[in-house]
């Protein structure tokens, strides 16, 4: 009897996880099969780089019908992430490829990113460290100076929107904090009897910090609007580590221009990586001291990934022998 040939996996865009070290990085899947990776894929090299390919693993590269009907030998997709809105998951169960992804796997770094923002804005420590090693304080009159008024997160009130395991995490955290936390009801979410939730135009009033976990679908597009931004006090600070389309944009930068928000946290924006003009990013804006944008690196701490790979390569092999392990298709 002829032997079975090992499956062919496809990495086809590993740097974000790997950062440039594929070879130690993705040591668990090399037993599973002949091991093919690239840094990144254009859309025009998927169908010939994954010609052969029965696994094809994917970070961000999109996978639609018009792909999947080229790569007849496809019978897995894994995605390295927690979000599938890059896989077009009914085409997938047409052409019978079964579709896995990883939650969970960055829950802590994200809620630990949310309050390195938030703490950002409560007490300023990069900017007091820059104007001592600029010669203030040795200038300074006094034992100590003050770049503006600082305040303590304690007793303030945290409203979270989105209940999965990163708000869960978030709370936690913010209640560890001595924050007063609400968790708010995010709009087309079921409604659960055993975790209530605040309706939203109710807390945001209320919130001295809101923070975004919910997922990107058709009623949270664009849910940070203006009438959700008017909804906020004035000073109360904005912290985005979920999706950028969570978010309009343009009604974020007008809020900005009118001096409404004491501060904004974005881990994401719409599109990644922005423009070069982005105007949200413009160092010259009057309000750019009250805007932090870091580059989507909620999800990537050394612990996280490892943690992603380790499931990924547990995800195949699960696959490979007959079961089903975190599909989505």
């Amino acid at each position: 009897m002829a032997e079975t040939p090992p499956q062919k996996i496809v990495i086809l865009d590993s740097f974000a996880v790997d950062q440039g070290e594929p070879e130690s990085t993705w040591q668990a899947l090399r037993p599973l099969g002949d091991l093919a990776i690239y840094p990144q894929s254009a859309e025009e090299e998927i169908v010939l780089r994954c010609r052969d390919a029965t696994a094809l693993l994917t970070n961000k590269v999109r996978l639609g019908a018009a792909q999947l009907r080229e790569l007849p030998a496809l019978r897995y997709l894994g995605v390295t992430a927690t979000g599938t809105n890059i896989i077009d998951l009914e085409a997938a169960r047409a052409a019978g490829v079964a579709v896995t992804n990883v939650p969970g796997y960055a829950t802590e770094s994200v809620a630990e990113l949310v309050f390195a923002l938030i703490l950002h804005f409560s007490h300023d420590v990069a900017a007091h460290n820059a104007a001592v090693k600029a010669g203030l304080w040795a200038a300074s009159p006094d034992f100590c100076f003050f770049r503006k008024p600082l305040h303590e997160i304690a007793a303030k009130t945290l409203v979270v929107v989105g209940a999965g395991a990163i708000g869960g995490a978030v709370a936690r955290i913010g209640e560890a904090f001595g924050m007063r936390v609400l968790r708010a009801a995010v709009p087309g979410a079921p409604v659960r009897a055993d975790a209530p939730r605040v309706p939203l135009f109710e807390a945001l009033p209320l919130a001295d910090v809101v923070s975004l976990h919910c997922p990107l679908t058709d009623a949270t597009r664009g849910l940070v609007g203006a009438a959700f931004l008017r909804a906020l006090p004035a000073e109360a600070i904005l912290i985005n580590t979920g999706r950028g389309a969570l978010v309009d944009e343009e009604a974020l930068r007008r809020a900005l221009g009118t001096g409404h928000l004491g501060g904004v946290g974005l881990d994401v924006l719409h599109d990644e990586p922005p423009p070069p003009n982005h105007p949200l990013a413009d160092p010259r804006a009057p309000w750019a001291g009250r805007v932090v944008i870091t580059p989507h690196i909620g999800w990537g701490t050394v612990e996280a990934r490892r943690r992603l790979v380790s499931e990924v390569a547990l995800n195949l092999e699960a696959f490979s022998n007959g079961q089903a392990r975190n599909r989505v298709a």
